[in-house]
């Protein structure tokens, strides 16, 4: 049986090239196989054929053994997608380093300002999109402090929040000592929750860039309830420096 169109598309977008699919899709269909025999299965031209086993188990696809001649066998789908994915996060780290040390530099001396996003949001139904929205989006590190008022709001977020966990996310969420038990218990099992006593403000700070401040009090049914959203880095980073020093004043959840 022949890969799909889709299927063949999708492993050329995660980096494989059309002899590697080649080679990759016969081995998995005829199991532990010589190159010589390999060619012959797959169509790829002998002269081509050990190139490219030799990038297929660089990239974690294929492995082979000490036997003469060599033997080369697929890695299962799920453990070359996972490889492929870890040495790209890898690769483009190191790229984003290189990249933003010299062209960071270049764009600070040209005098551009910085034009963020800042926004008036106002509002509950508004309010609540928006952190829902940056919740879901987050990749690395989300902070949000929970005020009484917003606690149906982290209710609600419980299950992007858990979707985050389970992707790896970095969760602290600080909440007013009068927040319902059972809310505590539930945001203890997939974040790090701190208690503070007279928590009035609220807010959240994803990936050290986004931040929403929850302005006035009232959250509970008032369309008057306003909140600031922000593509900042700076303000985020203010934002983060006061969230921090709440924590410390904070207890453990009981």
């Amino acid at each position: 049986m022949s890969l799909s169109d889709k299927t063949r598309k999708a492993l050329e977008r995660i980096g494989l090239t059309s002899y590697e699919i080649k080679v990759y899709s016969a081995l998995l269909k005829t199991g532990q196989i010589n190159a010589s025999d390999l060619s012959q299965k797959s169509s790829v031209p002998y002269s081509k054929i050990y190139e490219v086993l030799g990038t297929l188990e660089e990239k974690g696809w294929i492995g082979s053994d000490d036997s003469r001649p060599t033997q080369y066998f697929a890695k299962p789908p799920a453990t070359a997608i996972e490889t492929s994915r870890q040495n790209f996060e890898s690769d483009f780290k190191s790229n984003e380093s290189i990249i933003l040390k010299e062209l960071t530099p270049l764009y600070e001396q040209s005098g551009t300002s910085e034009r963020p996003d800042i926004w008036v949001l106002s509002g509950v139904v508004n309010i609540a999109s928006k952190i829902l929205e940056m919740v879901e989006s987050c990749r690395n590190e989300v902070l949000i402090a929970i005020p009484k008022v917003a606690e149906n709001l982290a209710k609600e977020a419980l299950p992007k929040l858990r979707s985050l966990h389970d992707k790896g996310v970095e969760i602290t969420i600080l909440v007013s000592e009068d927040v319902d038990s059972e809310t505590l218990k539930s945001l203890s099992r997939v974040a790090m929750v701190k208690v503070k006593k007279g928590l009035f403000g609220g807010g959240i700070i994803s990936d050290k860039r986004y931040v929403v401040i929850l302005l006035g009090e009232d959250l509970g049914t008032s369309a008057e309830a306003v909140a600031i959203w922000a593509d900042h880095s700076g303000l985020a980073g203010f934002a983060r420096e006061y969230f921090e020093y709440l924590l410390k004043e904070s207890k453990d959840v009981k």
